[in-house]
């Protein structure tokens, strides 16, 4: 359920005020988005994250023993950090919230987005001078200063085609100019708004410099368009093919003419036009999961009466760190639930309890057929018991 938005997040501007002038428009930086702002996480612990199996990390080193800007791939060791110097180089591990509940807590801040739109928290650590040089990225980002202090400027929007160093596991530019005003310092709680394809270089100025991005997806239209297609093929019959009933005797029976283009454009068109399959593959390729190992099936089928007889005894269940969820109406009060890239058929009202942060305990054992989806979502891995997870 959407909260109303602290004015404070956004410099003073409502939500609306916010997604029509500068979503996806232009950046804003936002002095004391979050006012007396505790990082969540200590260097260190990021540090620890950063040398476990299955979690996606990096090492940016500015001047590396490999040459300029050396990109280093996780899990690290304590070695590796005890031999880095004293400035130049970056940590940075991604999807943090599915690790950590504080860093979870977040995204609880940013409900004005649509929750299917989040992609995961990536946090930062750097010596004075750590950058990963001057880049641009093609998602939106919200900057928020951990910890320390970042210089950040920007570069204005640029061109797809704008060149970059070759050579490197990094996009960064070629040629970096500043556009006047856009150069600041983030102190922590500090924040700083960038739509996609804008240029920006973020630099430590201070020991310990945590950095804090809230990333957000956007399938690119090669992806969709393929995506889509794929999805459409596996549902489309046999039959479904190309045809020319009633064409005239053709001049050159060699010639590709234009009558027999308009008809195969028509039935790719007339395919590709079908608002009902493309919410289906929507819901499902939003909700597909960032890292699918992250799921963890149950190796015994959960039975109904046993998830009955624990919710009622109190027990809750919780949605798995990394799932994700979302749900679109059908007629007759049903929906379809999205869950980490399928889709089921059900009551309306139940899958937007399960979709949303409404607690999955007893209650909603009342709703039609929630007791069979609940099974089959612990069965997936999509949802676990909130106990088994505290011991963990």
């Amino acid at each position: 359920m959407q909260t109303d938005t602290p004015r404070l997040l956004l410099g003073g501007l409502t939500a609306a005020e916010f997604l029509r002038d500068y979503w996806q428009r232009k950046p804003l930086l936002i002095r004391g988005a979050f006012p007396d702002f505790a990082c969540p996480l200590e260097p260190d612990e990021l540090a620890g994250l950063a040398c476990e199996e299955g979690v996606e990390a990096r090492l940016v080193e500015e001047n590396g023993r490999d040459g300029p800007w050396q990109v280093s791939h996780g899990p690290f060791d304590e070695a590796t950090f005890s031999k880095l110097p004293e400035r130049g180089w970056t940590l940075l591990v991604q999807a943090v919230d599915h690790y950590v509940p504080e860093v979870a807590e977040l995204l609880e801040h940013f409900d004005f987005l649509p929750r299917w739109r989040l992609d995961d928290i990536m946090i930062s650590y750097a010596p004075p001078g750590g950058s990963v040089g001057p880049h641009v990225d093609q998602y939106d980002v919200f900057l928020l200063q951990g910890g320390g202090t970042r210089r950040w400027q920007l570069g204005g929007k640029v061109a797809d085609d704008t060149p970059i160093l070759q050579g490197i596991d990094l996009r960064i530019l070629e040629r970096f100019d500043i556009e006047p005003g856009q150069d600041w310092v983030l102190e922590p709680g500090d924040m700083l708004y960038l739509p996609p394809s804008w240029a920006h270089h973020g630099v430590s100025e201070s020991s310990d410099c945590m950095t804090i991005s809230v990333g957000f997806r956007a399938p690119s239209a090669d992806e969709a368009v393929t995506s889509f297609a794929d999805y459409l093929g596996e549902q489309l019959p046999p039959s479904r093919r190309y045809t020319d009933a009633g064409m005239t005797t053709p001049e050159d029976p060699t010639e590709l003419d234009d009558a027999a283009i308009a008809r195969m454009r028509s039935l790719i068109l007339d395919t590709l036009d079908d608002p009902a399959q493309l919410a289906q593959w929507f819901g499902r390729v939003m909700t597909q999961p960032k890292y699918v190992d992250q799921l963890t099936p149950t190796d015994e089928p959960t039975e109904v009466d046993e998830l009955v007889a624990e919710l009622q005894a109190g027990e809750e269940l919780m949605r798995s760190p990394g799932s994700r969820f979302a749900w679109r109406a059908l007629p007759d009060d049903m929906a379809t639930l999205f869950v980490d890239g399928d889709g089921v058929v059900c009551a309306k009202v139940l899958a937007q309890s399960v979709a949303s942060d409404t607690a999955l305990d007893a209650h909603l054992l009342r709703l039609p057929g929630a007791a069979g989806l609940l099974v089959a979502l612990i069965d997936a891995g999509s949802l676990c018991w909130a106990g088994e997870f505290e011991e963990e």
